[in-house]
């Protein structure tokens, strides 16, 4: 299958559907769903919940033309061990912050664990639950790709284009786009499908300020639109050129 062209900033980008995935970052419960980490904090995550449908429709249509799926999610072992060293900012923010390993009723009234593996909290969301065939990855940081098996996934499978889709934009996201690029990974974020509560009243928000970033120095940015419109192109002659 030809490359296809996804309207994107800088410049449009060229897309090999042999080498490309979605990644869907974090779009889990603790982060999008009410009563989840986020939620309890007082954060506002209205932003979060409405890219989980322009998230579906990428993921919608990367399926259709068989590109994988792969999604990262945030949780800790039930012991914390990998949370960090007692003094790591990454234990005492999680601590301090959200209350990582403090038990808590889900909403469907089961028990579960803020931010803690194979509980409510950090399951995907329902609008994006993973199909069988989907690859789904936890990290212990911000980026996805320290010490996980995310890198190792990639090289695995020949994948070198991310679209990349998620929350948050300026932490979890923009840390993991980073990493890519040290990697040498192509990186597109739909804007759309992301979303960051982090001074999103500002006259500039942390989401703008990722975008701006992104598109100047660490990849492309686009939106769910424009990828959909390239991969039904790509679709639509795939079956005439078969015909």
């Amino acid at each position: 299958m030809q490359p296809f062209v996804v309207n994107a900033k800088p410049q449009p980008v060229s897309i090999d559907p042999a080498k490309a995935a979605v990644l869907v970052v974090d779009m889990q419960n603790d982060f999008g769903s009410k009563g989840g980490m986020f939620d309890r904090a007082g954060i506002d995550i209205s932003g979060i919940q409405r890219a989980v449908g322009p998230t579906a429709s990428a993921i919608a249509a990367a399926r259709e033309l068989r590109l994988p799926v792969i999604y990262l999610k945030m949780g800790y072992h039930s012991d914390l061990s990998d949370l960090g060293t007692l003094d790591a900012p990454n234990r005492i923010r999680h601590l301090q912050i959200f209350g990582v390993g403090e038990s808590m009723t889900a909403p469907d009234g089961g028990e579960s664990r803020i931010l803690i593996r194979e509980t409510w909290g950090t399951d995907i969301v329902d609008d994006l639950k993973p199909e069988a065939e989907d690859v789904v990855l936890y990290k212990t940081r911000f980026s996805g790709f320290y010490e996980a098996e995310l890198d190792a996934v990639l090289k695995a499978a020949g994948i070198k284009h991310l679209c990349v889709t998620g929350c948050t934009t300026s932490v979890c996201v923009e840390s993991t786009i980073r990493d890519a690029f040290f990697r040498d990974y192509h990186c597109v974020l739909l804007t759309d499908c992301t979303s960051e509560p982090i001074a999103w009243n500002a006259s500039r928000s942390n989401h703008d300020a990722s975008i701006t970033l992104v598109q100047t120095l660490f990849g492309w940015t686009s939106t769910s639109d424009h990828l959909l419109s390239a991969i039904k192109e790509q679709v639509h002659g795939h079956i005439e050129l078969a015909e």
